[in-house]
């Protein structure tokens, strides 16, 4: 296949598709702003007295200072004012709020990890600690982060711990679930007659455990991590709220919803959602290496 065909394939397998979907997307967006803004801009014209078309009510619509739903492009506005013609330290600039709770992802993600490796080792490895602890894992994911975020911040902040640690530590709560299921499933997964192999190679536990459970645990792991640092952005932006932070995109929801600037609380969701894919591909990026350097085809 040349090379060309082969660019060719890949946009019309992979690109165009996405790309589809935008485009949907964006297209009920602008449906939706205009059917949702529209009664407060009929009022409008109405206090007014104003004539008006219906050219005339749809672009009203779309360009309102305090829509109920913003359009994409003032949303791409801000976004635009707010990244690129802001300086990174001012604290109206979405860069500085989002390194705010970037910082708190990536330390949450990082301890939810290890927790959830730690966790998922002693599972494995001990039948006591499967059906004691597996139990209470999963229920631990039950309690809505809404309730318990408050408590975390609240008792942390008691014994003096304030700012990126508290935040973090609901970060830790969200993402260490996912990768405690996903380990466990992966040093698992080696078949039988493997292990009875190295049995009758009289491989000791660690051996057993660090040339074929861990090797086979791998992509499970990644799996499961692309899946915590998603959910640890969630945890980061969610230990914004209770908190009455003043930095972070957290509290630039809080402060968008505070003052009815609807256009500021979807420009920080948007770069919410550009940072967790963001954050997925790296994780995908680094998978491949990994899996590669281990030999390993990537799936």
């Amino acid at each position: 296949m040349s090379k060309r065909a082969g660019e060719t394939n890949v946009f019309v397998h992979r690109v165009f598709p996405v790309l589809v979907v935008v485009a949907a997307i964006v297209a009920i967006w602008y449906v939706a702003a205009v059917l949702l803004n529209a009664p407060f801009q009929r009022e409008a014209f109405a206090r007014a007295d104003q004539a008006y078309t219906t050219g005339d009510l749809i672009s009203a619509t779309l360009n309102q200072e305090r829509p109920v739903l913003p359009a994409p492009h003032q949303v791409g506005q801000e976004l635009h004012k707010t990244v690129f013609l802001i300086k990174p330290s001012s604290k109206r600039s979405l860069i500085y709020h989002g390194w705010i709770t970037l910082s708190s992802t990536l330390l949450g993600f990082a301890l939810g990890t290890l927790l959830g490796i730690v966790l998922a080792v002693a599972i494995v490895h001990s039948r006591t600690m499967s059906k004691s602890l597996m139990p209470w894992i999963i229920a631990s994911q039950t309690i809505p982060i809404l309730a318990i975020a408050p408590m975390i911040i609240v008792v942390l902040n008691a014994i003096g711990l304030s700012g990126l640690l508290p935040k973090a530590m609901i970060s830790t709560y969200l993402s260490f679930f996912p990768v405690t299921v996903g380990v466990v499933k992966g040093l698992r997964s080696p078949d039988p007659i493997h292990l009875d192999l190295m049995r009758t190679y009289s491989a000791s536990q660690a051996q057993v455990f660090w040339k074929l459970r861990w090797p086979s645990s791998v992509p499970f792991l990644f799996a499961s991590m692309k899946i915590a640092i998603a959910i640890s952005l969630v945890g980061a932006i969610v230990g914004e709220l209770p908190t009455g932070a003043v930095a972070g995109l957290g509290a630039r929801l809080l402060a968008g919803s505070y003052y009815g600037q609807t256009v500021q609380i979807w420009s920080a969701l948007i770069a919410a959602a550009i940072m967790a894919a963001v954050l997925v591909t790296l994780v995908g990026i680094v998978n491949r290496y990994v899996l590669r350097a281990m030999g390993m085809a990537h799936q």
